[in-house]
């Protein structure tokens, strides 16, 4: 049997190393190692400056491929919320002030759509993956998962803003759906998808 290839997933969130092995498993790509960032030397990981979700995935993914000499793959998402222009959008982690505060963000979210009739609520996920194979191909794919924003959270799966977003068709949260349900229509899932086949053509080598 072939060494499987190891490819470096940018993230100390061990719950997307899962989603993506998941992804994997469910598209029937085998051969492939996924590493996490705690899993290899610590290296200099520039800051989240880029304009948009695409230049973050990006910058991550070169910085880990160039860091450790295997291919890798990053991702930057977040909530874009229509009566917010957009916004938290890249800012999404950070919105409350600090970094990676869930509460304080969702918080904050809910509390500048307090006014905000049920019809004006839309909202989506958007997930940008990046693919960066040293001395090979780029790639960036975008997945978005359309919703609205509820008025109070609801369930306790997921992290981020699942408990107040309410894909579209859906009665429930993101945070009250399944891990599979969420996988199959989430937008890291979207995201994630388009780049099977290159993940496929990268464990075949």
């Amino acid at each position: 049997m072939p060494e499987p290839v190891r490819l470096l997933v940018a993230s100390r969130n061990t719950k997307k190393l899962k989603e993506l092995r998941r992804v994997l498993e469910a598209a029937g790509v085998s051969g492939i190692d996924l590493v996490g960032l705690n899993e290899v030397p610590e290296f200099p990981e520039a800051p989240e400056t880029g304009a948009t979700f695409e230049d973050n995935a990006l910058a991550k993914a070169r910085d880990g491929a160039a860091a450790t000499g295997l291919p890798c793959v990053a991702d930057d998402s977040g909530l874009e919320v229509d009566a917010l222009n957009g916004m938290p959008g890249v800012l999404s982690a950070r919105w409350s002030g600090g970094h990676g505060d869930d509460a304080a963000n969702t918080s904050l979210v809910l509390a500048q759509l307090s006014d905000v009739p049920d019809g004006r609520r839309g909202a989506a996920f958007v997930s940008a993956c990046a693919l960066v194979v040293p001395g090979g191909a780029e790639r960036v794919v975008r997945g978005s998962w359309p919703g609205a924003i509820a008025r109070e959270p609801r369930g306790d799966g997921g992290f981020g803003y699942d408990p107040v977003f309410v894909p579209e068709g859906e009665r429930r949260s993101a945070a009250e759906l399944t891990p599979e349900e969420k996988d199959a229509a989430s937008h890291r899932g979207r995201a994630l998808a388009q780049l099977v086949p290159d993940l496929a053509a990268l464990a075949a080598r």
